[in-house]
């Protein structure tokens, strides 16, 4: 094997490191943030909100390595697809940070008022979109296109979830004007949930296109019930 060929290898191997490290920091915010919600924990909610300025520190870092990978390697084919997948869900992690910021940031303000009994159809959303990150950081690890898809899958279900929420929302408002700003704050949370879960959508299509080079999105595939 040539030096050239180790040095690649090297950075391919750097590349894949830096993502998952990103990967793991962002799958804490979003936990954290769910967690400092409901039990109103406004210490955890700043500690998500503080941590968010390493997060797209990483973010930065991670993009100038795939730039100076595709300068210096000039890969093709497979190794193409993969240093143009790590740049694409690097900048998709850093934005599901942002949204756990969102989250942090809106706990903040609940603490302030009554609290609030979340439903059901809420608490699945949180829980729904924590997994489809998880899995699709896993079939990346695995390079399995069929977790992927599953992930693909799951974002009807909270499409579907936030659809149930507006209508919640505006069915307690009509009975209790009074409460309509914490509704208001929780329907925004609803909405950076769905909006996470895009974007593990766009992670999982990526992983989709580094194992099988094929775009899917835009695309009506049918994607495997879960």
């Amino acid at each position: 094997m040539s030096r050239h060929s180790i040095h690649f290898e090297a950075q391919i191997r750097k590349l894949k490191e830096m993502m998952l490290s990103l990967g793991s920091l962002a799958e804490e915010s979003v936990r954290n943030s769910l967690t400092a919600l409901k039990e109103r924990d406004t210490v955890l909610a700043v500690r998500v909100i503080n941590g968010d300025e390493k997060i797209d520190q990483m973010e930065v870092e991670l993009e100038e390595e795939c730039l100076k990978t595709l300068a210096l390697h000039q890969p093709v084919a497979n190794d193409l697809r993969l240093v143009i997948s790590v740049l694409k869900i690097n900048n998709d992690l850093e934005r599901i940070a942002d949204l756990a910021t969102n989250i942090a940031e809106r706990t903040i303000d609940l603490s302030k008022v009554s609290p609030i009994v979340f439903p059901s159809v809420f608490l699945d959303m949180g829980e729904k979109a924590q997994w489809m990150l998880k899995a699709s950081l896993d079939a990346f690890v695995e390079l399995d296109p069929g977790l992927a898809r599953k992930v693909c899958c799951a974002d009807d279900e909270v499409d579907i979830g936030l659809k149930a929420m507006y209508r919640l929302v505006q069915d307690e408002v009509r009975h209790d004007p009074e409460r309509i700003e914490r509704l208001t704050q929780v329907l925004s949370v609803s909405r950076y949930l769905e909006r996470m879960a895009d974007l593990a959508t766009n992670i999982a299509e990526d992983i989709i296109y580094l194992s099988e080079g094929k775009i899917i999105r835009h695309q009506s595939e049918v994607f495997p019930k879960l």
